[in-house]
């Protein structure tokens, strides 16, 4: 008896060995890594003691897998990341790398770093208390590396993480916003730092970076540039600018990183062989939505659906006692400082399959397959 109990669990370990396997065989995408800010955060923040929290409701009302329930995610519904992944073929949601359930074969789908407040250099997102930085957020993917490692051997590990896995980061727009551009922090950085400057240590880190990631058998990224900061409704707000109006300085900031960016992946995938390095035009996509945002069906590029205080609803995050919206899908931002699921849908669908207008030199269906 005992040795057909034996016979038994050996099959049966045999055959979870051999699904295991297969997951990391199956054509499609294997595993979607995603590195950022709040833009793609899926909850990491909920287990940091940080400012920086979407864990309350209404975020994510209209998130279905949740029930409508708040997950971390600072939106209504889906991340770009999300979105991406499960039209890639995800059959699974990156799990937050801080979250309990980020173990086991989880993680052969994707595991999600962002941090909501994190940054390209540490002392980014320094008001909000606690945050993951990019080089910390790298740190917690060797983790996750190093278990890949276990779960289907070095070699299969290998060509899993290689060739069938997408690196994401969308990071950048907290440099500015929360470290150069806010006075309490940075006013002595900004007398004795220029903006050349400033952007010089956000290249040479975010350098750094990526190539430690290719070092860590990364070889298909794609890069986010910065979006029009200088649009947001918080912006527009505290500025008191008009509806069609944005915020000169923080846009032109996130233009002159955008240039050097796009020379930084050229860069590297000329210099780390095997490496596929896509730039995503993030500034144009979201300037097109906010420029032309009646033809996209939305009502308002300006003010927030989530949130209170001024004109456009700018200064309060969204949280229990705000104002909302009646049609979340008519507003381009869900919040102070980020986009609604609806804009997020139309954003990702640009980065799938458009052109090199937005994404380049391929999108990101096209970089799937290769």
């Amino acid at each position: 008896m005992g040795t057909k109990i034996c016979s038994l669990i050996c099959v049966l370990w045999f055959i979870s060995f051999v699904l295991l396997a297969k997951a990391a065989d199956d054509k499609g995408l294997g595993a979607s890594f995603i590195f950022g800010d709040s833009l793609v955060d899926a909850g990491n923040n909920n287990y940091l003691p940080t400012l920086s929290k979407a864990n309350i409701r209404p975020n994510g009302i209209d998130f279905k897998a949740s029930g409508g329930n708040p997950t971390g995610r600072y939106t209504n519904g889906r991340t770009i990341g999300d979105i991406v992944g499960q039209e890639l073929g995800q059959p699974n949601f990156a799990v937050p790398f801080l979250a309990p359930n980020s173990t086991g074969k989880a993680i052969l789908y994707g595991v999600n770093y962002a941090s909501g407040g994190g940054g390209i250099l540490n002392a980014t997102g320094r008001i909000f208390v606690n945050r993951l930085g990019m080089d910390v957020q790298i740190e917690y993917f060797n983790i996750t590396r190093k278990q890949i490692d276990k779960l289907l051997g070095p070699s299969k590990a290998k060509d899993y993480i290689s060739k069938k896995s997408i690196f994401s980061i969308t990071v950048g727009a907290n440099d500015f916003l929360n470290n150069y551009l806010l006075p309490v922090l940075s006013i002595g950085a900004r007398i004795s730092q220029s903006p050349d400057s400033f952007v010089d240590d956000m290249i040479k880190h975010l350098r750094g970076q990526l190539t430690r990631l290719y070092q860590l058998d990364a070889r298909k990224f794609v890069v986010g540039n910065v979006g029009p900061i200088g649009c947001i409704p918080y912006q527009k707000t505290i500025n008191q600018l008009k509806q069609d109006q944005c915020v000169e300085l923080p846009n032109k900031l996130a233009v002159q990183y955008n240039g050097r960016l796009k020379d930084l992946l050229a860069e590297l995938t000329d210099n780390l062989p095997g490496s596929t390095f896509l730039y995503a035009n993030v500034y144009d996509l979201v300037m097109e939505l906010i420029t032309n945002y009646d033809k996209y069906g939305f009502s308002t590029a300006s003010r927030a659906c989530c949130g209170n205080g001024g004109q456009f609803a700018g200064i309060v995050p969204c949280g229990p006692t705000s104002s909302m919206c009646s049609d979340r899908s008519a507003h381009v931002f869900w919040d102070p400082y980020h986009p609604s699921e609806a804009a997020n849908v139309l954003l990702a669908k640009k980065l799938l399959d458009g052109d090199t207008r937005y994404i380049s030199p391929m999108n990101l269906r096209q970089l799937k397959d290769i």
